[in-house]
């Protein structure tokens, strides 16, 4: 219970993280300064009371936190299933029975594998647009225009797509699934809402992340 728990409010803890991050992308639209402006007002966050960028380690420690707690409690949980059905619960979600349900649906198959690529995403993602150590398209001081360069690129709105589809999938069973965790699951009728509320989540951030790099290599932002 207490994994489940852990992994519930963590994985919820990246979901606020994801559509507060999902809100300063979509600034792409009013243009360099005001996108620049936002990411520079994410650093004076706090002070004088915190030193400059404090406020944004601090949402930074948390989330890694959350991350190695949801890693922790997916693996744990995973080898206790394999091990209490002597290695079949490794197979859970690549199964094709008893398909019915969210809890059965594609996403739920492809959790695992899902975790896996977001996890590679998130690291290639830093290191592009956030230290601008890989930098394709061109480096640049303003996180405006790393954007404008990174996917003015074909190949990098593929794969930030690939990722950002996974992690769709992710989040439409990932939410249904950490709302069941503490306790919300407790009829027909609250199941429903769950499903419904599991999927507008899923596709509100899976759109809300795609349309800057869609627009960007349209050339409907420069």
């Amino acid at each position: 219970m207490v994994l489940h728990a852990g992994m519930a409010v963590s994985g919820l803890i990246m979901i606020l993280f994801l559509l507060a991050h999902m809100y300063g992308n979509l600034k792409i639209f009013e243009g360099q300064q005001a996108f620049d402006g936002y990411s520079e007002y994410l650093r004076e966050i706090g002070e004088p009371l915190l030193p400059r960028s404090g406020a944004l380690w601090i949402v930074r420690v948390v989330l890694l936190l959350s991350v190695f707690v949801h890693i922790y409690a997916a693996f744990t949980l995973w080898h206790r299933s394999r091990a209490a059905t002597r290695g079949k619960g490794a197979w859970r979600y690549e199964s094709t029975k008893n398909r019915r349900g969210v809890q059965r649906s594609y996403s739920s198959f492809t959790m695992r594998w899902g975790g896996i690529i977001i996890g590679l995403f998130v690291i290639y993602h830093i290191l592009h647009l956030t230290a601008d150590y890989i930098a394709p398209g061109g480096a640049s001081a303003s996180p405006y225009q790393r954007m404008i360069n990174g996917f003015s690129i074909w190949w990098v709105v593929i794969s930030y797509a690939v990722a950002l589809i996974a992690l769709g999938f992710h989040l439409r069973h990932g939410v249904w699934s950490a709302f069941a965790s503490l306790g919300a699951n407790t009829s027909v009728a609250r199941r429903r809402v769950l499903n419904g509320t599991a999927t507008v989540v899923a596709v509100i951030i899976l759109v809300g992340f795609l349309i800057p790099p869609l627009v960007i290599f349209l050339g409907w932002v420069q």
